[in-house]
């Protein structure tokens, strides 16, 4: 994977449930997410075999296409797409490609979760500067 496409600080953690120096995944966080001693946040205990990673959504991404919103000039802000965390979310890069992706976390320059290649979901982190535009469901 090409590594302008993982922010480096972020996408390990994400990776790993066994983070260095963190019991739960994440540093100063015993179950997962920051601010969240059971894992996810309105998750007590995290996901049963994975604590700390969320699992893939176990249903594909709606069967249409939404039409592209206004594109922006700059980056894509991480306050933003992160009101699209746990939601489908049709992403458009600047290099014209597009994609369904289920966001689970969102760090300062980057996004990770899981992208449908259309036919499974796969684990998938990004530069929010490659982002053109997003919407989310």
């Amino acid at each position: 994977m090409d590594a302008s496409y993982i922010d480096s600080y972020s996408y390990p953690r994400l990776l790993s449930p066994q983070f260095p120096g963190s019991p739960g995944g994440f540093p100063g966080s015993p179950g997962g997410f920051p601010g969240s001693p059971g894992g996810f946040p309105g998750s007590p205990g995290g996901f049963p075999g994975s604590p700390g990673v969320q699992q893939a959504p176990t249903s594909p991404p709606p069967a249409f296409i939404p039409q592209q919103q206004t594109a922006t000039p700059f980056a894509v802000d991480p306050g933003a797409i992160s009101l699209c965390l746990f939601r489908n979310t049709f992403i458009w890069l600047r290099n014209g490609s597009s994609f369904w992706f289920f966001p689970i976390f969102v760090g300062p320059r980057s996004v990770a979760g899981f992208r449908w290649n259309g036919r499974f979901w796969s684990i998938f982190g990004i530069d929010t500067r490659r982002i053109v535009s997003f919407t989310c469901f």
